[in-house]
């Protein structure tokens, strides 16, 4: 199956297409990591990852706006992004964006009108900071692109981001750690390993048919 696949170019391209639309559709949600923190409350918060679908006309493809909010506090994000998934030699990358004013759409994950605003002028892409997935059975396994280029000051410190997120149609398990860039060790992120999330609701609907 694999040479068959691999002297097929057309078809390799459906498949990565019929992939980059599941993992749009699996990530669509708004995910909770409730259980995790009512288990262990001291070492985990509790959580939510949303992603909205962004209309087709936004990239020209498909488009996941996000927002990631204590539980506590649902309408103040401490992080905001834009997203553009992309077929691409048999895996989907995901562009990341950060927002020129990310607390002018803040809220923008539960509210229409507020998502609407956001257009294609008020973001810019962090360069070296791609996600790039493949599947792998039931699940899409994530990673930052390599090269740890994906630079991050914090704290009067120079990081790079190591990133590893598994997807499935239900959870969502992510793992944010920022390294030294001189001698890799971890300054910043879970100490305590990877959160855990469970999808609470489904946006699986809003994604455009790209057809």
């Amino acid at each position: 199956m694999g040479l068959s696949m691999s002297n097929n170019p057309d078809r390799i391209s459906e498949i990565n297409a019929s992939d980059l639309m599941t993992l749009a559709h699996w990530m669509s949600g708004d995910f909770s990591n409730f259980n995790q923190a009512q288990e262990n409350s001291k070492d985990y918060a509790h959580i939510h990852i949303l992603f909205r679908p962004l209309p087709f006309d936004f990239f020209s493809g498909i488009g996941l706006y996000s927002e990631q909010v204590f539980d506590y506090d649902l309408w103040a994000p401490y992080r905001q992004g834009v997203h553009r998934l992309v077929a691409q030699e048999g895996q989907i990358y995901i562009e990341n964006y950060g927002l020129d004013q990310p607390l002018l759409y803040a809220g923008a994950s539960r509210d229409q009108n507020i998502l609407e605003s956001i257009t294609p002028d008020c973001i810019k892409r962090r360069i070296h900071c791609s996600m790039v997935f493949k599947k792998e059975a039931d699940r899409f396994i994530g990673k930052v692109e390599p090269g740890n280029q994906c630079l991050i000051e914090k704290n009067g410190c120079s990081t790079y981001l190591d990133s590893y997120v598994e997807v499935t149609e239900t959870t969502w398990v992510s793992l944010d750690r920022g390294m030294d860039i001189e001698t890799h060790q971890q300054m910043w992120g879970s100490e305590h390993g990877p959160l855990r999330f469970e999808k609470q609701e489904s946006f699986a609907h809003e994604v455009p048919n790209p057809i």
